[in-house]
């Protein structure tokens, strides 16, 4: 039997985003940006894991699952998963420039599922679960593709296949339903992702301006199964 946030129906004592507040973070989900913020999309295949991922980063703000890259307005969950409206899952993350660079999203995004798998990701199949970024500025533009073009060159030296992910600016993104958002945060939540990261890590590509310590990234251990399911629900602190 699904949880009852699952269909839709909540209770007070559940947490909710209903009231325009993260789960986890406690920010508002639907403020205008600051003069110190930027937002971009990623693709990783399924949302829920992909969500989580990034919402720990250490200078995030705030995240939101939805639908992008596709040609319907407002599609529904059901009409993203037929394959018919050509939206990709995606999570939206808010962070701010002064305390997290564009470039340590970049190093989630590529290490945290497997860029090469086209309209897949580990056992979910269709083109809702590619590999996408979408960009909201020319300079996230240039560094989504100088961090391809590194990564591409680091899967090659083992082998691995070439890189699918679609990178493109200024897709409009629609919010997913309210009980997909911070699903892994949720009372009842199924724990599940699909990720199937490659093991390569982003280094200095050209035009990388990493802002987090080597400590943040031990929080992730790509070489465990489902890494993102096994830590803390909590941001990642950067207290020694």
């Amino acid at each position: 039997m699904l949880p009852s946030w699952l269909t839709g129906q909540t209770t007070p004592s559940q947490p909710s985003s209903d009231q325009g507040r993260h789960v986890v973070l406690g920010t508002a989900l639907n403020a205008p940006l600051m003069d110190d913020q930027e937002e971009a999309l990623f693709g990783c295949g399924c949302f829920w894991g992909a969500e989580k991922g990034f919402w720990r980063l250490p200078g995030v703000v705030s995240t939101a699952v939805g639908y992008a890259g596709g040609k319907v307005e407002n599609p529904s969950y059901e009409q993203v998963c037929s394959g018919r409206t050509g939206h990709s899952e995606v999570v939206r993350v808010v962070w701010s420039t002064t305390a997290i660079d564009f470039s340590d999203l970049l190093k989630l995004f590529w290490e945290c599922h497997n860029p090469t798998q086209g309209d897949q990701q580990g056992n979910d199949r269709g083109s809702q679960y590619r590999s996408a970024i979408y960009t909201s500025t020319e300079q996230q533009a240039e560094l989504a593709i100088a961090s391809r073009d590194w990564y591409q060159a680091a899967l090659n030296n083992q082998g691995d296949a070439a890189i699918t992910t679609e990178i493109a600016s200024d897709q409009v993104f629609f919010r997913a339903e309210e009980y997909h958002q911070q699903y892994l945060a949720r009372p009842g939540s199924r724990p599940y992702c699909s990720a199937m990261p490659s093991g390569v890590l982003l280094g200095d590509f050209p035009g990388a301006n990493y802002k987090l310590p080597s400590t943040v990234w031990s929080h992730y251990d790509w070489s465990i199964s489902h890494c993102v399911l096994r830590g803390d629900n909590s941001p990642i602190s950067l207290r020694a």
